[in-house]
Order: structure tokens, then sequence, then C-alpha cells
């Protein structure tokens, strides 16, 4: 069971993530065939659930990570088509340029820090839950 501000934190978390999902459905929605069993854009209540993307986080403990703890960003692209690393690359870029512009917004009050690592992104700074 996760504390409840831990899942208000999250919350807020994931209008952010929504946010970034609606601007890559505009922007790159027609590039690919949707996944011919996820419904189309706007067709369920929650965003991850429908469209071509889902930008999402998981809570890493940071063990092997030079940033410790923080959120690991997930950008999943729900096509069949075979998709470049290239365009994964751009996707990553242009998802880290808008949480780095977004996070302050809203949580103003924190100090967060949006890196690469690896393939991934990481959310870290300031993750208390007060």
């Amino acid at each position: 069971m996760r504390h409840i501000r831990a899942k208000a934190w999250e919350l807020k978390l994931k209008t952010v993530f929504d946010e970034i999902d609606r601007r890559l459905e505009s922007d790159y929605g027609d590039r690919f065939r949707i996944h011919p069993a996820r419904p189309a854009e706007g067709r369920t209540s929650n965003p991850e659930m429908d469209g071509l993307f889902n930008v999402g986080a998981s809570y890493s403990a940071g063990f092997g990570s030079a940033y410790g703890p923080g959120y690991v960003v997930e950008i999943r692209v729900s096509t069949l088509q075979s998709i470049s690393q290239y365009f994964r690359e751009e996707l990553r870029d242009l998802v880290q340029t808008w949480l780095t512009e977004m996070l302050p917004n809203t949580f103003p009050d924190r100090e967060l820090h949006v890196v690469k690592e690896g393939n991934h992104l990481r959310i870290y700074g300031d993750l208390r839950l007060d």
C-alpha cells in the first residue's frame, strides 16, 4: 500500500505526462499505425490507455544510478511498425525538453531535474512528500 502523499504526488506528475501524451498525439499521432488492439486517442478516460503514445514513470530507489532515487520515464509507442532508434531518441529528447519546462509549474516548490540515463530519462531531485 502506498502512502497517501505519494499517491497525491504521483497524481500531479501524471497530469504532466497526460499533457505530454496529448502533445505527442497531436504532433506525431499520424506517423505510425496504432496497434490494432489499442483504442484510438480520446476513446478512453485515461490517455495512458488509448492513442499511439503512452508516457509515464515508475519510482526507482536509484540503486546503480549516479542520480539516486527518482522516477524512470518510459515512452511507449503502441504500433506493430518498426520504430527507428533515431526517432526514439528524438522522442526522448522532446519529452526531456517538455518535462524540464513543465515540472517547475507543476511542482513550484521543488527542484527537480530531468536527465538522460542510458536509453531512458530520470526525474530526480527534491522528492519529499510534504
